[in-house]
């Protein structure tokens, strides 16, 4: 039987530590990244998180952006890139994972410390008492970890959106994007949905919050 310890949504995995160096062209710019064993797809970045930076809309103006399940983080560090002068928050319950981001936010983003947060905890956890609200929320969810998990985050992202915030995430088409855009048109008929595109069977959505 798999040792539940050893994925990388654990806290801590259950593997041996090799460091490895990669490095990736991202929306016309070159970054490095450290990564590590026990982390989500640290020999490369995987398709899906390539699809949604390559596709994801990213804020002109000054906001509060957060990379939910931030891995050794590639979403989040493209956000401090492309827009500097937003505050970027990290979060990742896997603590090999928060130090490879702390780590590719030193390497890659010349920012005050302030401006860049990476914090520990599970999806909200570290925030939750904080009355933080977020212009966008971006994700490639573990939908390994079940359907019915993410669902359940659906849920609760809207109570962490701004009037007008957004929640950008990336869903692999066999793995259920259908039924998750039916889940929100659903639960959600107030708000809008849009997908922004699809390719190499991944769908892109931007979920807005209006009211």
């Amino acid at each position: 039987m798999e040792n539940n310890n050893q994925h990388y949504y654990s806290e801590f995995p259950d593997v041996e530590v090799k460091i490895h160096t990669i490095s990736e062209s991202l929306r016309r710019h070159l970054y490095i990244f450290k990564t590590i064993t026990g982390v989500f797809s640290f020999r490369r970045i995987d398709l899906g998180t390539k699809v949604l930076i390559e596709h994801m809309v990213i804020p002109k103006d000054p906001s509060v952006l957060l990379d939910l399940g931030c891995g050794y983080g590639p979403i989040g560090i493209v956000l401090g890139y492309e827009s500097p002068d937003s505050l970027v928050y990290l979060i990742d319950i896997n603590k090999r994972a928060i130090w490879c981001a702390k780590e590719n936010t030193k390497i890659n983003l010349n920012r005050d410390k302030k401006s860049v947060l990476t914090l520990s905890g599970n999806y909200f956890e570290p925030i939750r008492n904080k009355n933080l609200l977020f212009d966008g929320i971006f994700m490639n969810p573990p939908m390994r970890q079940g359907r019915k998990d993410f669902l359940k985050l659906i849920e609760v992202i809207p109570s962490y959106l701004k009037s007008k915030g957004s929640f950008q995430f990336v869903i692999k088409k066999k793995m259920g994007a259908p039924h998750i855009l039916n889940f929100i048109c659903k639960n959600y008929p107030n708000n809008d949905i849009e997908i922004i595109c699809k390719r190499s069977g991944y769908w892109v959505f931007r979920f807005f919050q209006v009211n």
